[in-house]
């Protein structure tokens, strides 16, 4: 079952420090522009993921083609795709070693919610991390 009480999901954000966002855009006006920025205020490293934009950098950080190229350990993967998309976002979660998957605000897929648990991530659907970091009044990590 994806995570949905507060101690739990507060928890994930503690133990959290890297965070690939799958989806950025490098447009000021779209939501993952700025959550990537609350999150990295908030002391996550976020390390963006748009094949469309790879080789840029948005909000200081090299945008990567895929999960895949990264090549460092990821924490929890931040999916700004639509439904229909956030499987192929969780099964790249999965094969490169993410010990969590977080689904934002309107995306749902509770059936690849059930591959990422089974294959031992950790799994948030339909919220969003930094909402989530204000509503639970959660400090910055340190490293």
């Amino acid at each position: 079952m994806p995570l949905t009480q507060s101690a739990d999901i507060a928890r994930l954000l503690k133990d959290t420090r890297t965070i690939a966002l799958v989806g950025i855009s490098d447009r000021p006006d779209r939501p993952s522009y700025s959550v990537m920025k609350t999150l990295q205020d908030h002391g996550y490293r976020v390390l963006p993921v748009n094949p469309q934009i790879a080789g840029e950098h948005v909000h200081g950080e090299f945008v990567w083609a895929s999960l895949a190229d990264i090549g460092v350990p990821i924490d929890l993967v931040d999916i700004f795709r639509n439904s229909e998309a956030a499987g192929e976002a969780v099964d790249e979660a999965i094969a490169a070693g993410a010990k969590a998957v977080w689904m934002q605000l309107a995306v749902v897929d509770p059936v690849a919610a059930e591959r990422a648990e089974a294959a031992g991530l950790q799994v948030v659907m339909d919220r969003c991390p930094a909402i989530e970091i204000r509503r639970l009044g959660l400090s910055p990590v340190t490293a």
